[in-house]
């Protein structure tokens, strides 16, 4: 038994394993378990729930998935009309270990008015904008505390809106489509007040250049929520996921290397960036795709007022744009002291 112990060590020291300890305290299971999930929910989540949806069509519950699939087909528009979220799935304990893991945490450096609506404007991406999504998507960190009298919505691609049964968790959390339709709905005043829209304005294409330590975001030529923001008068708020590059390791892929060259094809054609989220596993802290359990401090910034204009030109876009620009690069400068070790050499690379 001793020698099987000392070859199971030498192996795991030769191969740089680092095994996670038997004596972990539950919380912390707990916590990884809520991580773990989550990160099987984003990678295989719309798999599963569509074999589930065909499992259930291919049985003698048939009629069940048709009336579902009808159902589905009468309903395609809620997630361009403000969506069908529920505050008991947005409440589940599952989303307080997730974001008890990391952890993350939610900072609000000015106050909203309830009476308006806020475009939340959220840099960087990183692999699978895991800050973003415990802040804005869920109500673990007391979002509605934070800012009271406020409703958030996370924005995503509105293909996951076309999976059965995924959908319907999406919306539950109170996602929305990235349409300009479902975005312009929610930040009208006459319609609604108290909204905050999170809208990770980088998308898949800044996934790509999500790697530990570095910030760098596609915005110069993200204009379109600045258009949206003009056409409804909605102050647009920078907000910055302080921490969000280190949680995954990526494979390395520089802008000319077959590897990139092949994940800017499938992005093109899918809306989606392959990356392989290079993490951790369950029962050791070398190799697996569980995120990484490093703080990413979510800093909501001031906001910007935007004055209201249904017809838009380039130049007017162009002149508010380079205003959030220097807001954005103000609000990383000013807060990565409190949040980032090495601040002196972290810059924002904007592109």
């Amino acid at each position: 038994m001793e020698t099987a112990v000392e070859i199971f060590h030498f192996v795991s020291e030769k191969l740089g394993i680092q095994w996670a300890p038997r004596g972990v305290p539950m919380t912390r299971r707990l916590q990884t378990l809520g991580a773990a999930g989550w990160i099987c929910l984003v990678l295989f989540g719309e798999a599963i729930t569509v074999l589930v949806y065909l499992s259930i069509l291919y049985s003698s519950m048939w009629w069940l998935a048709l009336a579902y699939a009808v159902w589905m087909l009468k309903d395609v528009e809620t997630p361009n009309k403000g969506g069908r979220r529920f505050e008991w799935v947005r409440n589940w304990s599952w989303w307080r270990n997730y974001c008890d893991y990391f952890p993350i945490k939610l900072i609000k450096t000015s106050e909203l008015d309830p009476s308006k609506n806020y475009l939340f404007a959220c840099f960087p991406h990183g692999v699978v904008s895991s800050g973003a999504f415990g802040a804005f998507a869920t109500n673990a960190l007391n979002f509605y505390k934070t800012f009271p009298g406020m409703t958030c919505h996370m924005i995503t691609l509105g293909g996951h809106f076309l999976v059965p049964l995924f959908r319907d968790l999406i919306l539950a959390l109170g996602g929305c489509s990235s349409s300009e339709e479902s975005i312009l709905h929610l930040l009208d005043r006459r319609k609604h007040t108290g909204k905050c829209v999170a809208l990770v304005v980088g998308g898949a294409a800044e996934a790509l250049d999500s790697h530990p330590g570095e910030y760098s975001v596609i915005l110069s030529r993200r204009k379109g929520f600045i258009r949206v923001a003009m056409k409804t008068g909605a102050p647009i708020v920078p907000v910055f996921s302080f921490g969000e590059p280190d949680v995954f390791r990526p494979f390395n892929n520089p802008r000319d290397s077959r590897l990139r060259r092949f994940q800017e094809k499938v992005r093109q054609w899918t809306g989606i960036s392959p990356i392989l989220p290079i993490g951790r596993g369950i029962f050791q802290y070398t190799f697996g795709v569980f995120p990484l359990r490093s703080p990413i401090t979510i800093v909501v910034g001031t906001p910007m007022e935007v004055e209201r204009n249904l017809e838009p030109t380039d130049e007017e876009v162009d002149a508010v744009h380079a205003e959030f620009t220097r807001r954005l690069i103000e609000l990383f400068e000013s807060e990565k002291s409190k949040y980032l070790k090495d601040y002196e050499n972290k810059t924002l690379v904007i592109t």
